[in-house]
């Protein structure tokens, strides 16, 4: 076998590997002398077919499994001894494409190799954490959130008018060209107004219904509505409100913690204040990473594969394509001119997710069985149900682990550099920490 180096310009390598007709020959007679002894054919005894006639029934199956043992060995053994490590899978492609059994095997090898990066210095790397924590007025906002969540309803005084977010009881029946449908009926229905569970426009033609009125409730289904009889139809519901009762948010006691798995209201605002504060600590991770981020962007430069940095400047303006055009789905759109702003941010991003990937490498860094099992059980909560289903998935889909892995490790290579910065921490108001926030998505 011989590799011949073709292409040697900046990160790009090409190589020619030839593998001879004498090699593949005796790579097809390993693998038959391996199946020999199991071998069974009409006329010998089991085991003892000769190699000959082996050859003339099975080799020609077995010559093309033995040409890409024989590249993918080749390939194999040059990154060994090179020590290359290809950014994106290597272009292989026969050169000879009439090639015939007999002849030599002659492949090309293109890739960009990952480029040498330099050590990473932290000394004098120093980063400020933002300490947030949790107020008075705070946990009092998010215990009366709790409490308006929890919320009943009280009969209104007799002849008041519904108001947005009162809760109505209601007989309704529903017509579409003066015949009644399916599902449109219903009695004693809690309805809550402003709740956008009914069809647009149903709720706020109750606002201001006393008890006993009735009202003809006038509204169309949307075009993408499920159910295709009534899609796009115009329809009338005969409505009679039975109740008009307003929202009473519950108490702040005892009864109210015992609801959320508390003791008592005490042992309410001590989980509350350490979810606020936990919050808040999150919130200023992400301010204390970017920092980190942009001290590594400048002190550490090298060559970029010019593949990653095209893959990632399309995927940066796919992205921010369609978040300024969100009703579009899907890939049914124009093409998407890369501009110089998205190749700047796709150059911090590769330049960056190379020196991470590499200081994790050499940290020996690992994400471990039960952080990923953790991190399946979390992404499987988003569909309930069939929480099985994806994790049979995810099991089965090795890109799909990776992008599961990908910001584990990261976050991990980051708690290792924090460890080797040095920290201060300064102690802000929530307002503060949220205008820190708001600052990383201006950037």
């Amino acid at each position: 076998m011989q590799v011949t180096e073709t292409l040697n310009e900046g990160l790009k390598r090409g190589y020619q590997i030839t593998v001879s007709a004498a090699e593949l020959d005796a790579k097809v007679v390993e693998k038959l002398t391996e199946a020999q002894p199991d071998v069974e054919m009409k006329g010998f005894r089991k085991g003892k077919v000769p190699m000959a006639l082996l050859k003339k029934q099975f080799g020609q199956r077995l010559l093309g499994e033995a040409m890409q043992e024989a590249v993918d060995g080749a390939m194999n053994a040059h990154f060994e001894e090179t020590g290359d490590r290809p950014a994106l899978q290597p272009d292989v492609k026969m050169t000879n494409e009439d090639w015939k059994e007999g002849d030599d095997v002659v492949v090309e090898m293109i890739y960009e190799a990952l480029p040498e990066i330099p050590d990473l210095d932290m000394t004098g790397v120093t980063l400020e954490k933002l300490v947030v924590k949790a107020a008075e007025a705070d946990i009092t906002e998010a215990l009366e959130s709790l409490a308006k969540s929890s919320q009943t309803f009280e009969d209104r005084e007799e002849g008041a008018a519904a108001e947005d977010g009162d809760q109505v009881v209601i007989d309704f029946l529903g017509k579409v060209d003066g015949e009644a449908f399916e599902g449109g009926a219903a009695e004693d229905y809690p309805l809550i107004l402003g709740s956008n569970s009914f069809i647009p426009g149903f709720e706020d033609q109750l606002v201001g219904a006393k008890a006993g009125d009735a009202v003809e409730v006038k509204v169309g289904f949307p075009a993408e509505y499920g159910a295709e009889n009534l899609a796009g139809k115009d329809a009338v519901f005969e409505c009679t409100v039975k109740a008009v009762k307003a929202p009473k948010a519950a108490d702040l006691d005892d009864a109210l913690a015992k609801q959320y798995g508390a003791d008592d209201l005490d042992a309410l605002k001590a989980q509350v204040a350490e979810r606020l504060e936990a919050e808040y600590s999150g919130a200023s991770r992400a301010v204390m990473k970017r920092a980190l981020l942009d001290v590594l962007d400048e002190k550490v430069s090298f060559e970029l594969p010019p593949s990653l940095l095209e893959a990632e400047a399309k995927q940066i303006a796919h992205q921010l394509w369609h978040e300024d055009n969100p009703e579009v789905e899907g890939h049914d759109h124009p093409e998407i001119e890369v501009t110089d702003e998205h190749n700047k941010l796709a150059e911090r991003r590769v330049r960056l997710g190379l020196l991470l990937a590499e200081l994790g490498r050499k940290a020996e860094v690992e994400v471990s069985d039960a952080e990923m099992t953790q991190a399946m059980m979390n992404q499987a909560r988003q569909y309930p149900g069939q929480e099985r289903q994806f994790f049979e998935f995810v099991q089965q889909n090795p890109q799909m682990q990776q992008q599961l892995r990908a910001p584990l490790f990261e976050d991990k290579v980051v708690d290792y550099l924090f460890e080797l910065a040095e920290v201060t921490e300064k102690e802000v108001s929530k307002d503060d920490l949220q205008k820190a926030v708001e600052a990383l998505d201006e950037e």
